[in-house]
């Protein structure tokens, strides 16, 4: 139901590396342009906090190399009968990282943390009512209506040791603020919070009590954020590091050009839209006009007209980008091909809808972006900009560090903003309930923009719920359909997955671009 992003060969080599004998391995470091910037599981929900945690800690379900369900914390689920919900046999003989025992408690107690109000990941729970101890190893959670999503939902939901959290003070997240789970942590996982110096650098060490085949060989890891590209590849070709993600796309000739190196890529599951301020009455950054063009779908349409994607993919993304028409790739579970085709590049139809709208002469307005988060993403808003500029619309760019976007972008500072989107569920169910419903206490929760629709609303709890292959990917498509003919968002293309290592490094590169340590060997 999903394009994987390695070829099926290195795929069954990355599989087979999995059960081969460990040999001996020194320190492994590597290095990312963006920090995880805590160390909570429930207080960001973000790729790169997310991705580096679940080496730290598990939670009841988890995904292999190639992405399927498997069990973790739960050796077994079942729905429960009537579609009252899901009960979890949880496993047994399981320690945290300070030797507590891991049960039922520590379940609920996770539970009834990350779904509450201080939580950035309360919207994975939308469909709880509640959640129910069966007995020391089975948890029973009931859900408004029949989920059957409803386990891969909650791959990303780590568990927290409660009595650990209680005694810390960190019975709730710290989003805004620290508490001492931002910098500390006591997980199950495969490796050990052992130092954490936010911003320059993170040490992991293995996990001797885990209760998994450990299946690594890797006795310390570090990591280290390099925020400038020419920085991370010197440190990777001087032999600083071992491996980096991503590496800038004009440099893949230069590493596999080098003895002792190499590449490896694809196609990360992540949609590079642009989004737009629905329910703000103005402009905040515009000179020329005290209205909000944007809440005319005829100017959005025209955005999206007026961006020549095949060109910001041969130039600035080398190729190894895909155009996307949707909020998740082709290929995906609930893609529809329907609704495939995204608007052509006419910037005169462009201009004529802009002079339709009542904006011939355009206007200015400013545009938020990520200068470290994405691939090339200031260097995209850029070109954004310049190809808008040739309808007449004036973009200001605002390329900022991702640890202060987020905050900027959910206190509406924006008027227009550039997102990527990685379904955790690989399901088109997941955009419409995070970016797409209305904004509620659990929905819609990175709907910056305040996009609403009646329709869309309506449909989530059947698309959810449906069983039936056909009905549910009618909804879906109707769901598409709406999306592309209101332009809540502009999709713009599907980002790649590039990263350079030691020729000595044999990794799993998931198209989720998680980085498992779990999986890391080192010749």
């Amino acid at each position: 139901m999903f394009r994987t992003t390695l070829p099926t060969a290195a795929l069954a080599l990355s599989i087979a590396l999995l059960s081969a004998t460990p040999i001996a391995a020194e320190t492994f470091r590597w290095a990312g342009t963006t920090d995880p910037q805590t160390m909570d599981p429930h207080a960001v929900n973000a790729a790169p906090v997310l991705s580096f945690l679940n080496n730290v800690y598990e939670g009841l379900v988890r995904r292999g190399p190639d992405m399927n369900e498997e069990p973790s914390l739960a050796t077994a689920w079942e729905a429960l009968p009537d579609g009252a919900g899901w009960r979890f046999t949880l496993r047994q003989g399981v320690t945290f990282h300070d030797g507590a025992a891991f049960n039922a408690d520590d379940v609920i107690f996770s539970y009834q943390r990350a779904a509450s109000e201080a939580s950035d990941v309360r919207s994975w729970f939308a469909s709880v009512t509640d959640v129910v101890r069966v007995d020391d190893y089975t948890v029973d959670f009931l859900t408004s209506a029949p989920n059957p999503l409803f386990p891969g939902s909650i791959a990303n939901f780590l568990i927290i040791d409660a009595d650990w959290a209680v005694a810390n003070g960190a019975e709730l997240p710290a989003r805004d603020a620290e508490n001492f789970a931002t910098r500390n942590a006591n997980g199950t996982g495969p490796f050990v919070l052992a130092a954490r110096d936010p911003g320059i650098e993170t040490r992991l060490v293995p996990n001797a009590g885990w209760w998994d085949n450990a299946a690594h060989n890797v006795t310390e890891a570090v990591f280290t954020p390099i925020g400038n590209p020419a920085t991370g590849l010197a440190a990777l070709l001087s032999g600083e590091i071992d491996l980096i993600s991503p590496i800038p796309l004009q440099d893949v000739a230069q590493v596999e050009g080098r003895a002792g190196f190499k590449v490896q890529a694809g196609l990360e599951t992540r949609v590079i839209v642009l989004g737009f301020g629905h329910d703000h009455d103005t402009l905040k950054y515009s000179d020329e006009t005290d209205a909000n063009p944007f809440r005319d779908p005829r100017v959005r349409l025209a955005v999206a007209q007026a961006i020549d994607v095949d060109t910001i993919d041969r130039v600035i993304m080398r190729g190894a980008a895909e155009p996307a028409s949707q909020l998740l790739p082709a290929g995906l579970s609930g893609y529809s091909d329907q609704h495939a085709d995204r608007p052509a590049f006419d910037p005169d139809g462009a201009k004529t809808l802009l002079a339709e709208a009542g904006f011939a002469d355009g206007f200015s307005f400013g545009l938020m972006c990520p200068n470290d988060r994405y691939i090339n993403d200031e260097a995209v808003c850029r070109a954004v900009a310049s190809m808008l500029a040739r309808v007449g619309i004036d973009a200001k760019v605002n390329a900022m560090p991702v640890r202060g976007y987020w905050d900027e972008l959910r206190a509406g500072n924006f008027d227009m903003y550039l997102l990527g989107w990685s379904p955790g569920t690989f399901d088109a169910e997941h955009p419409i309930r995070f970016l797409a419903h209305s904004r509620t206490e659990r929905l819609g929760t990175w709907n910056f923009g305040g996009y609403s629709s009646a329709r869309i609303d309506a449909l989530l709890a059947p698309i959810q719920q449906e069983i039936d292959p056909n009905a549910r990917q009618a909804m879906l498509d109707e769901a598409a359909g709406i999306l592309q003919d209101d332009v809540a968002y502009v999709p713009l293309y599907t980002e790649p997955l590039i990263w350079a290592m030691k020729d000595s490094v044999n990794v799993v590169q998931r198209p989720d671009n998680f980085f498992m340590l779990r999986w890391v060997s080192v010749n």
